[in-house]
């Protein structure tokens, strides 16, 4: 349920709604628009609020969330998110690039890396401290050491670092580091994460699960709004299908839905979804012209000789190239890098 406050309603009118509705038990979420502000309400008996606030100096209406996820839908916030990081916009006119290993190995690939994404138009160094793996003999990341090395190419190039939280207890230490948390597809689901991500108020980037449906991802995306934090990204990376030539089967169609139903911005995972480099570069192309707010691509020196997921690794080579394509399509659908 959310309360409609009229335009020009003063602060302390809101404040008196919002003291209102705390002295029933409910916890309130207030989205400050333009225009309007908007009281979010949660609590299971809301029966009472209408009853008892129609009228309230300030309150214009009081209108049910029919969808299940309350925040996180278009119902209770219609403008679109546009999260700001520096001179980075994530959700507004350009479209954002993140570029860079899928897990980070050492120091100097790693800088030698951001170097050249961050000259071809990256905006966002990827990188993986903490690596969930189906194998537990697999590499598992450099851990702290690994987000040292992010925070160092950060310093040098200016790029943003996004990298993996996989463990609610590590929440504090990468947000130390990184400025963008990211929420695994392993993860989109392990709602002690989400809630521990929410609480942190770090902006955050949610993939979707193999097997989950938009619904369930924005279902996700609710347990991290609902403590606070309403910086939230949203990630389609590929579905479970029938499929087996591809590692996933991108569902591109994923965009323009979450578009038009939620107003959180939407990154696609060319790599992760196919598995393959030679498919990224369409697929990212794709994505772009399909309305995403950004792609998440992985690089490498050199992807033979990647610990991980280097079969869908892109060289510095090929991604300068991309980019020069990603440049072109993001001008003809009216969007800027």
């Amino acid at each position: 349920m959310i309360i409609v406050m009229r335009t020009g309603a003063g602060k302390e009118q809101i404040e008196n709604v919002i003291e209102k509705v705390h002295s029933f038990g409910l916890r309130t979420h207030p989205i400050y628009g333009v225009q309007k502000t908007v009281i979010g309400i949660v609590g299971d008996d809301k029966t009472r609020i209408v009853e008892k606030m129609h009228g309230m100096p300030g309150v214009e209406d009081i209108i049910p969330i029919l969808q299940p996820y309350k925040f996180a839908g278009r119902e209770a916030h219609p403008e679109d998110t546009v999260i700001a990081l520096g001179d980075v916009r994530i959700g507004g006119e350009d479209v954002v690039v993140m570029a860079g290993p899928c897990a980070v190995e050492g120091e100097e690939m790693l800088l030698q890396t951001a170097r050249r994404v961050k000259s071809a138009g990256a905006r966002v160094l990827r990188g993986g401290a903490y690596k969930p793996r189906t194998s537990p003999y697999s590499f598992q990341g450099l851990g702290e050491e690994a987000l040292k090395y992010l925070a160092e190419a950060r310093e040098e190039t200016g790029l943003l670092v996004i990298t993996e939280v996989t463990d609610p207890r590590n929440v504090e230490l990468v947000s130390r580091y990184a400025d963008i948390l990211q929420v695994g597809a392993r993860n989109m689901q392990n709602f002690a994460l989400l809630t521990e991500v929410g609480k942190s108020g770090h902006p955050a980037m949610l993939k979707r699960g193999p097997s989950s449906t938009v619904k369930d991802l924005l279902l996700a995306a609710e347990y991290v709004i609902i403590e606070g934090n309403r910086d939230v990204i949203l990630c389609e990376r590929g579905i479970t299908t029938f499929e087996t030539y591809t590692r996933n089967t991108l569902d591109l169609s994923a965009v323009p839905v979450i578009k038009d139903i939620s107003h959180l911005p939407v990154i696609v995972d060319p790599a992760h979804a196919t598995g393959r480099t030679h498919l990224v570069e369409p697929m990212a192309l794709a994505a772009i012209a399909a309305g995403a707010d950004g792609i998440i691509v992985e690089v490498h020196p050199d992807p033979d000789s990647a610990l991980c997921d280097g079969p869908q690794a892109l060289t510095l080579t090929q991604f300068d190239s991309m980019m020069g394509k990603v440049r072109s399509i993001a001008g003809i659908v009216g969007r800027g890098l």
